[in-house]
């Protein structure tokens, strides 16, 4: 009987504990990402088609294009301010109405340095999107990407990154840029 009562004991302090563990975890702040590529949504330009992916999760919507743009870029200062960012990352492909709201940000990306600016998009649907657009350079060479999309700029904006980051993108980059 001693027995019994001292499982019981155990099984009702243990469960306690492990209730209370649950109720006083933090609650995930985001939900996780998970990238899907989609088909390159833009007419043929002067440019090679990109990759564009569809973000599921924790910012649901949102659309991230990237390319290459070979030897579009000043080969001794790389991409130099907000104006050079506004020019080329293809912001007008998603939308002519587009209005930075904020200077610009030095970024890195691998071996990949440039740029990353704010913006807000007036959609041709009459919806307002924000969007972050990145200009980054490699010697005489451009690559250039867009997040956008209904959802809120910071958690889209470290959501392009982290996808930018992968090994997957970050050798798929170097291959474009080497025009393969």
């Amino acid at each position: 009987m001693r027995r019994a009562v001292t499982i019981a004991a155990a099984v009702i302090v243990l469960g306690a504990s492990g209730v209370g563990a649950y109720q006083l975890a933090p609650a995930p702040t985001e939900r996780p990402t998970h990238w899907r590529e989609i088909a390159w949504p833009f007419p043929r330009d002067g440019w090679p088609a990109g990759r564009a992916f569809r973000c599921e999760g924790g910012c649901t919507g949102a659309e991230l294009y990237v390319r290459a743009k070979l030897g579009f870029c000043n080969c001794d200062r790389g991409v130099a301010d907000d104006d050079e960012v506004d020019r080329v990352t293809d912001m007008d492909l998603i939308s002519p109405r587009f209005a930075a709201t904020a200077p610009g940000v030095a970024v890195r990306v691998g071996e990949l340095r440039g740029r990353a600016r704010s913006y807000d998009l007036d959609m041709p649907d009459g919806a307002r999107h924000a969007a972050t657009g990145f200009a980054l350079s490699r010697r005489c060479d451009l690559l250039v990407a867009v997040a956008q999309g209904a959802g809120e700029m910071q958690a889209m904006q470290r959501a392009a990154l982290a996808l930018l980051e992968t090994q997957e993108m970050k050798r798929w980059m170097v291959a474009a840029l080497d025009g393969r």
